[in-house]
């Protein structure tokens, strides 16, 4: 599993994968947190086991979100006071 903080599993060439990009980047952009995205081309494994399920969202290693990432759930989940 992806590690601590956000990490948004990806694909070459999803338009999916695109639309969550933006959504990833405005949202943390906006609350102060960083990520990173992880292609499945670097991570095969991860790819067989969430290959129906891409994009996927992971915070602090876990599945919070695939498919079509929720831009309002994912502002909750980084601006819980517990934080990441």
């Amino acid at each position: 599993m992806p590690g601590p903080g956000v990490v948004l599993l990806t694909r070459p060439e999803c338009h999916l994968c695109e639309d969550a990009r933006d959504v990833v980047a405005r949202v943390t952009a906006d609350v102060g947190v960083g990520w990173r995205e992880l292609s499945v081309a670097q991570a095969p494994a991860l790819g067989a086991r969430f290959a129906e399920e891409l994009p996927v969202l992971f915070i602090d290693g876990v599945q919070r979100d695939f498919w079509t990432i929720d831009e309002g759930r994912l502002r909750r989940l980084l601006s819980r006071p517990s934080g990441l």
